[in-house]
């Protein structure tokens, strides 16, 4: 089964409906890009799915079943654990219905994090190896010299120089791309089945970024993680993900894997998201831009959920119905009535890089 698999998500936050219906799903080994505008929904996904926005806050309903470990051996769970909440068949867990406890025990055991900004997700009173090894020492059971050991080891997979020195040095003295690495071993550091990536790279020259998007790549490859990689950039995803699963207001509106999307994309807000890539070299220098604004989640459109910004819209169902998500092909999955393919060259690895 996928390591980890989001169904029928749905997320209320007081009158405003955030996600609606929202499901994809990600393989071991296999990265899922999700793209989208600001607030579109593709962090409130994974938060909403892991359990760190919920009651009292926010209302979920769905379900989130992170599957059974791709190394044998592994532990799921601890006091209180998961156990209560495995599924009938025996296939996973549903991460909605744990306990926090179990929740606790799952986050960073299973499934790592790396957040946009390494400067406030890191602590700026500790230094690097009490932050590496305080997972370690808390989900693995390791002492605290194993415990430091590990980090070294972490420390030098993911391409940080000097790795004996860097333990001492604290957030601060670190550079941008340094701390996101730092951020990217804590994450990887009980060798998580799934690791989530929310921006990872946004805030990086694209030198670093290009560095830490090859760590990522090399350590999957090595260790069988399933990555769900959240961006705005479909340069990054375009060079990292196997499938995309594009959103807005709240709904997956697209979903295909990577060349398909790349190539043969047909829902209006998917390719008016490529028509606003910048590129290079292109004439006037002006950026070309989706018109209007993302939906208010408080007052959703009774149609279509694009329709106020869409220059395609002619069925007369856009204004009264809600299309459903339906395959345009095996494995390609649209919501529109005005779905029509855009047929590009195939995807050129050398511009997503």
């Amino acid at each position: 089964m996928p390591a980890l698999s989001v169904q029928d998500l749905h997320v209320r936050i007081k009158d405003a409906q955030i996600l609606r219906g929202v499901s994809w799903s990600v393989e071991h080994g296999q990265t899922l890009g999700i793209v989208g505008e600001s607030g579109s929904g593709k962090s409130m996904t994974v938060l909403a799915a892991t359990g760190l926005v919920g009651p009292p806050l926010a209302q979920v309903t769905g379900r989130a079943v992170l599957g059974a470990p791709h190394s044998s051996g592994r532990s799921s769970g601890g006091p209180d654990g998961p156990a209560s909440a495995t599924l009938p068949d025996g296939g996973g867990q549903d991460l909605l219905t744990l306990s926090p406890a179990g929740r606790r025990a799952v986050r960073g055991r299973r499934i790592g994090f790396v957040f946009q900004d390494p400067a406030t997700s890191l602590n700026p009173i500790l230094d690097v190896e009490r932050q590496l090894t305080e997972g370690l020492e808390e989900h693995l059971g390791m002492t605290r010299r194993a415990a430091r050991g590990r980090a070294l080891e972490l420390l030098e997979m993911v391409g940080i120089p000097d790795p004996e020195r860097r333990l001492r040095a604290y957030p601060h003295e670190l550079s941008g791309g340094m701390r996101q690495r730092v951020m990217i071993a804590i994450a990887l550091s009980c060798d998580p089945d799934v690791l989530i990536a929310d921006e990872a790279t946004t805030a990086l020259d694209v030198t670093i970024q290009a560095q830490i998007i090859d760590a990522v790549r090399d350590l999957q490859e090595r260790l069988g993680t399933a990555v769900v990689w959240i961006s705005h950039d479909l340069g990054v995803v375009g060079g990292l993900a196997d499938e995309v699963v594009v959103l807005y207001g709240g709904q997956v509106v697209e979903q295909a894997d990577v060349l398909t999307l790349f190539a043969q994309r047909s829902h209006p807000y998917t390719e008016g998201l490529f028509a606003s890539r910048p590129r290079l070299g292109s004439a006037g220098g002006h950026l070309t831009t989706i018109p209007g604004s993302p939906p208010d989640p408080r007052s959703l459109p009774a149609g279509c959920v694009f329709y106020d910004r869409c220059t395609l819209r002619s069925d007369p169902r856009c204004a009264t119905h809600r299309p459903e998500l339906v395959p345009l092909a095996p494995g390609h999955l649209v919501r529109s009535f005005c779905a029509t393919p855009v047929r590009d060259a195939p995807l050129d690895p050398e511009e997503t890089a």
